[in-house]
């Protein structure tokens, strides 16, 4: 069983499990609520704000808080919850904490406001941009770059001010939007120095894959002479083979995707706190196999 807290879009948070039979066998995935805002049926995604809300994490007390627990924030009380339960979890069973981050946004996002969403779906999006912009493999806007930034500041507001613990692992999407905003989100923190922003780049956690040209990826030369640092996972192919521009993804086919990355990252990674930075459809995907409520 993994439990976890899932900051969503940009921010915000929620815990969830998953179940493991034994070392081998299916991993079963469920929300664990009552830790953070998003959990409740009263937060509404479009409106929510991470930045006033310390990622959704409740204030409150918990079973597991210290007799010096009002001197502590309410992430380190929260941090010490997440060690208790881990410490005292039967053998299947394994708590984590999850910081899922959407992408800013694209030329893709600007376009698709600038022409309408009919317009863009018959045709805009099956080009592989205008006069003025390209949107195959989109890149972040102004705007994208200032929500990434923004997102940086709230982290270093949170790193210094609640001691939030900040993520061991990192995973990023393979497309351009995603790469960029997680080396603005993470890029200059003051990390631990046993977990430095290192992401490991990872096929499968791109958006629902669709005709349009902004769900294709760049090739893997491309992406490493741009992070020649970060880590491309094993049997990453040079050219995306995923994306045909003439088939689209089933939300099924998604969601069977989604959770064979998260298998993947879980039987893999003992880290307890990771980081996501994808979009917002996988996202989506990524709580509906978390049995999570629809937030994003």
């Amino acid at each position: 069983m993994v439990r976890f807290a899932v900051p969503l879009c940009l921010g915000g948070a929620v815990m969830a499990s998953a179940t493991a039979a034994s070392s081998s066998s299916y991993i079963q995935y469920s929300t664990v609520k009552g830790y953070f805002l998003q959990d409740n049926n009263s937060a509404n995604a479009t409106t929510f704000d991470y930045t006033a809300s310390n990622f959704g994490l409740i204030n409150q007390t918990y079973p597991s808080d210290s007799h010096d627990a009002a001197s502590l924030t309410q992430w380190e009380r929260f941090s010490h919850l997440v060690w208790s339960l881990n410490a005292n979890a039967p053998k299947n069973v394994e708590y984590k904490v999850l910081f899922l981050g959407r992408h800013g946004e694209g030329y893709h996002n600007a376009a698709e406001s600038y022409y309408g969403t009919p317009a863009w779906n018959c045709y805009w999006s099956l080009l592989q941009g205008n006069e003025s912009v390209t949107w195959a493999d989109a890149h972040l806007t102004k705007k994208g770059i200032s929500q990434a930034l923004k997102a940086n500041a709230f982290w270093l507001s949170r790193i210094q001010t609640q001691k939030i613990p900040t993520p061991q692992s990192y995973y990023v999407s393979p497309l351009s939007r995603c790469l960029a905003t997680a080396n603005l989100t993470f890029g200059g923190l003051p990390l631990p120095a046993n977990h430095p922003f290192l992401p490991t780049v990872k096929e499968k956690l791109r958006e629902g894959i669709s005709e349009h040209t902004c769900d294709h990826r760049s090739n893997k030369t491309y992406i490493h002479h741009t992070f020649p640092s970060w880590n491309i996972e094993p049997g990453f192919t040079e050219y995306d083979e995923l994306w045909t521009g003439v088939t689209s993804e089933s939300d099924s086919a998604q969601d069977l995707r989604s959770k064979q990355v998260l298998d993947d990252i879980f039987s893999t990674d003992c880290s307890t706190w990771l980081s996501f930075t994808s979009h917002s459809g996988e996202i989506a995907s990524i709580l509906r196999v978390l049995g999570h409520r629809s937030f994003c």
